[in-house]
């Protein structure tokens, strides 16, 4: 299969990989494959790595099966890979159960969840030390405002993330490409994303999230710039200061009042 992506393609890729240290000599990255145009995007360009950057390392893709239909048909991908000589496998995780069996939840958590679980569990299993995701820079603003909405910190995923309780580290290589680039990008490798099987789909948090967006920029040109400035440590401006407990607050009182 011959690969090739045009050069700012690239150039957005080894910004990534170069900047936040992504790729080591020997490493073994283990590829999260949905299925969907972002995975199938990012599986193309690490193969184009393979052969560019000047570090040996392997790869391996992996589709977590989440049981959502009973035809969720991944030849497609499998052919993919097999084409990029990449090892393919699947693992089947019945998250739709656990979505049902935990419905105080936010179904895309649980999915999360298990999901991560999985994918760690197989890496360690198959002596991976690194897993490769898809999220892009829409993904990291829209994550950065869902955190301020619905938790009140100012936080996103990081591109480069080690964790501490199962030795991996998580790479994100396209967290500097819009979603609209890897759209465009299919004309490169060729190949049609399957659908979605989860039943949520389109139907989210983060969904509504990319709407706001959408529907406030037409007001606020530079909103989207501003929001991918503001998720960057040295962008913090005047904050309040940490809110304090019952027993810091008492101190602060009897100190004032001089007790």
């Amino acid at each position: 299969m011959k690969i090739n992506l045009p050069q700012l393609y690239f150039s957005k890729l080894m910004r990534a990989i170069v900047e936040f240290d992504m790729i080591k000599e020997g490493d073994r990255i283990l590829i999260g494959v949905s299925g969907g145009k972002d995975s199938i995007f990012l599986t193309y360009a690490l193969a184009i790595m393979r052969q560019r950057l000047k570090k040996n390392f392997s790869l391996a893709a992996l589709t977590i099966n989440p049981m959502f239909t009973s035809d969720f048909d991944t030849k497609s991908i499998k052919t993919f890979c097999e084409n990029l000589d990449i090892p393919y496998d699947t693992v089947d995780v019945d998250i739709a159960g656990a979505i049902k069996a935990q419905s105080d939840k936010q179904p895309c958590f649980t999915c999360a969840f298990f999901r991560r679980g999985a994918m760690n569990h197989y890496a360690l299993e198959h002596d991976m030390n690194k897993i490769a995701y898809a999220h892009h820079h829409d993904d990291a603003v829209e994550t950065f405002l869902m955190s301020l909405f619905y938790s009140g910190q100012l936080q996103t995923f990081t591109p480069n993330t080690y964790l501490d309780r199962t030795g991996l580290t998580v790479i994100r290589p396209l967290v500097y490409f819009r979603e609209q680039e890897i759209i465009q990008a299919m004309e490169y490798h060729g190949v049609t994303p399957i659908p979605s099987p989860c039943p949520h789909d389109g139907h989210t948090i983060r969904q509504e999230i990319k709407q706001l967006i959408k529907k406030l920029e037409p007001d606020i040109p530079n909103l989207y710039d501003h929001l991918a400035s503001g998720m960057r440590k040295g962008a913090l401006g005047e904050l309040w200061p940490a809110s304090k407990n019952r027993e810091e607050m008492r101190e602060v009182y009897f100190s004032y009042m001089g007790k």
